[in-house]
């Protein structure tokens, strides 16, 4: 059944909440330049909104009087300009492999201000590491070992580390050291005396709630004052990342929960509501740095950041989505457009392992923007459903599995906009699946009627 105007059925909608920069960006014309110029998808960044998430992290440490430091977590997205302006704004990185660690030095990110965590790290990681005066998260007592003999042996400076400890919520953790391993660790750092300096504790809570966080925080800081009672420095804690991202308004996110049922996606597509990321989060980025910092540790007199203080123990904190917040977006075009029952299937010139939340079997719920060539479409009373599939020649290759309901038919030629794909979607899962060429990232660096942009630099870009 062909659509010829509004769907008569209720489809359930995510509006993301409104940005007047990605406005500005889908209203310029840009967008359709670079996808003629390019042949395919891309990505467009927005360097200024990591500057203002990085300053607002930085204001929540202040605000709670807390020594502290952000660090980016890289694996959040591998484009060149965020450590860019790590290096530019003194901030850390959170780096996991050998060309990860290179990159952020190479972009002038000091080898002090580098963490570098990780299960099982590689002996050239941990040399590289050592070399440069990174700081080690060590997550076994094999790898505390090698960090050791690479220390003793190989570098003229003591290897800096963490102990990163295995949360006792989540006992089946494949991270971190128990509380015997912990003990034994703090041992071994004894014995390998000047050449190793051990500075404190980290973990990472899969998750967004606060008050685990507060409590595990606090647990950490009386590790340290226990190992301090051992002549090591032990003057810091990192608490990873985990800081929620809010897409869409509290309304809009529970109706489209309360409302969405199987025959709203292609194919009647089941996803568990609970494996959705929570696309509303009431405490977010910034905020919920502040949430766990006033919050009272268990067992604790006084809130995280009061401990601290009392403590003198410095805080180290990872983002990686939270400081990627409205940086960017993700631009497909139309080039298929098929009728099917009622709806619409929109085939795009990408592959959904460039929208990468089906990685974890699930779907990338804020709904696309419509950009035709006259401009970008406004929501209004119309309704055109319609499901995304990817170039590929497999079934299950969906952008989006959803009936989205476009504001006007979507056309070939068309441009769909996804936003706000900075954190982990843009490139955790991309493939040249087909031998098509990994979307191109695009840096716009001065809004206005006509932006200015350049490509972004990463090799694999």
């Amino acid at each position: 059944m062909a659509v010829t105007g509004p769907h008569p059925v209720h489809v359930p909608t995510l509006p993301a909440h409104t940005d007047p920069d990605t406005d500005r960006v889908m209203d310029s014309g840009l967008l359709h330049e670079l996808s003629y110029a390019f042949g395919g998808p891309f990505h467009f960044l927005l360097p200024h909104r990591f500057d203002t998430n990085l300053a607002a992290f930085r204001a929540a440490l202040d605000a709670a009087g807390v020594t502290g430091q952000v660090y980016y977590a890289k694996k959040a997205n591998k484009a060149a300009v965020w450590t860019e302006r790590c290096a530019a704004h003194h901030a850390g990185v959170d780096t996991a492999s050998v060309p990860e660690l290179r990159a952020a030095l190479g972009d002038g990110v000091r080898g002090a201000d580098i963490v570098v965590t990780g299960p099982a790290k590689s002996t050239e990681l941990l040399r590289l590491a050592a070399l440069q005066g990174c700081l080690v998260a060590v997550d076994s007592l094999d790898e505390l070992d090698l960090l050791i003999t690479l220390a003793l042996t190989g570098t003229a400076r003591p290897a800096r580390l963490l102990l990163r400890r295995l949360p006792p919520a989540q006992p089946h953790s494949r991270f971190g050291l128990t509380a015997a391993e912990v003990a034994t660790a703090l041992d071994r750092c004894v014995r390998a005396g000047d050449a190793v300096r051990m500075e404190g504790f980290s973990f990472h809570l899969s998750g967004y709630a606060t008050r685990p966080r507060a409590d595990l925080a606090g647990e950490l800081v009386g590790h340290c004052l226990r190992a301090r009672e051992l002549g090591l420095r032990a003057d810091r804690i990192s608490i990873g990342g985990g800081f929620a991202v809010d897409y869409s308004s509290a309304a809009h996110w529970h109706t489209f929960l309360d409302g969405q049922r199987p025959e709203h996606y292609h194919a009647h597509k089941t996803f568990e509501p609970d494996g959705f990321y929570p696309y509303h989060s009431p405490v977010a980025g910034a905020d919920a740095l502040r949430a766990v910092l006033d919050t009272v540790p268990e067992g604790a007199r006084t809130s995280l950041a009061g401990r601290l203080k009392e403590t003198g123990t410095l805080l180290m904190a990872e983002p990686g989505r939270a400081l990627l917040d409205g940086a960017g977006a993700s631009v497909f075009c139309v080039q298929g457009v098929k009728e099917r029952d009622g709806y619409r299937i929109l085939t795009v010139d990408g592959t959904s392992l460039s929208l990468s939340e089906q990685w974890f079997n699930s779907e990338y719920l804020p709904d696309p923007h419509l950009v035709t060539a006259a401009g970008r479409v406004r929501r209004g009373a119309e309704s055109h459903p319609a499901c995304v599939g990817g170039a590929s020649c497999l079934e299950p290759d969906l952008l989006t599995w959803r009936k989205v309901p476009f504001p006007a038919r979507p056309r070939i030629g068309d441009l769909l906009v996804y936003p706000n794909t900075a954190g982990y979607q843009m490139d955790s899962n991309e493939s040249s699946f087909h031998d098509l060429p990994l979307p191109p990232k695009v840096v716009v660096d001065r809004l206005g009627a006509r932006p200015r942009w350049r490509l972004d630099r990463h090799p694999a870009c």
